[in-house]
């Protein structure tokens, strides 16, 4: 490549870091101030075993608004966490695409940035997807952890269209069970969730992979969940809602068939995802099993 291409193409990522939002790879994502408002009491999901696995703190106009934990062997997310913002659910915007500079250790600002048109280094793609991972595959799509219709301001939205945010989604399973099941809890967290709500959404793998030049180049999920932690709930609500608060958990199989979403307790879900992720036996979701903190008023504390 002609060297002047190499030096605008970095030029162009000079010039947009100084733009847009930064996503900081971070040790502990109560390090970055305001990422850890993304987490029930300030606490990530634990228990996970590997010591490769990369925490980001998905920032965008200088303001935290979310939390990933990436796998840059797979290139894909494990998880991402984040809080459920009211919203209507309309129709997205479009949004470019961003990667994540700080993955290829070429960036020290961590700035999250759209894919420039042109060079981008190999060190990009030997630690993240990038867009041509997903331009020639017929049956998968790029499907949200966490999907802009959970989220009301642009900004907000703009910040889950990261590669660092997506996995590969059988198309009928994204734009059907689970688009379906997102709406679902779209509808359920605006209606009954008085407080903020919670979500951690992640995958399994089993070892398929999106190939790219005959290499093994982005790992597709095996199956698709997530839950949510909401301690301030209408307790008015019908029964069938009811019960399904403070927390509730959703499991699917990213396939073309026998993709029903299956809705299970958090702790049901953990048992299952024991079995099949790299994680101890203290893994854990959410803190204390997202139990609210005491209801009693502070004055009964004191009764004798």
């Amino acid at each position: 490549m002609h060297p002047s291409v190499i030096f605008l193409g970095l030029a162009i990522t000079m010039l947009l870091s100084e733009h847009w939002g930064t996503a900081t790879v971070v040790e502990d994502f109560n390090h970055v101030e305001r990422c850890k408002d993304s987490l029930y009491m300030g606490t990530p999901p634990r228990g996970f075993r590997s010591d490769k696995l990369k925490k980001i703190c998905q920032r965008y106009a200088d303001k935290p608004r979310y939390v990933t934990l990436y796998d840059s062997q797979n290139r894909i997310p494990v998880y991402s966490a984040y809080t459920f913002k009211k919203t209507e659910g309309d129709r997205r915007v479009d949004y470019p695409w961003m990667y994540e500079p700080q993955l290829a250790e070429l960036d020290g600002n961590g700035n999250m940035l759209p894919f420039p048109t042109g060079y981008l280094h190999m060190k990009f793609e030997d630690s993240q997807a990038v867009l041509d991972d997903y331009s020639d595959v017929v049956l998968y799509e790029r499907g949200h952890l966490n999907p802009d219709q959970h989220q009301s301001d642009p900004q907000d939205r703009a910040a889950t269209y990261t590669l660092t945010n997506v996995v590969p989604e059988i198309r009928e399973f994204n734009i059907g069970p689970w688009r379906q099941h997102e709406e679902r809890i779209r509808v359920r967290l605006n209606n009954f969730c008085r407080g903020t709500a919670y979500i951690v959404t992640g995958v399994t793998t089993t070892g398929n992979m999106i190939r790219r030049n005959n290499q093994d180049r982005v790992a597709i999920p095996e199956d698709v969940w997530s839950a949510y932690c909401c301690t301030e709930y209408d307790r008015n609500a019908p029964h069938n809602v009811r019960i399904r608060f403070p927390t509730q958990a959703a499991l699917a199989k990213n396939a073309k068939e026998g993709n029903t979403v299956q809705e299970l307790s958090v702790l049901d879900l953990e048992s299952y995802l024991t079995n099949r992720m790299a994680v101890d036996k203290n893994f854990q979701l959410f803190y204390d099993n997202c139990v609210s903190p005491s209801p009693l008023p502070p004055y009964l504390h004191h009764s004798k």
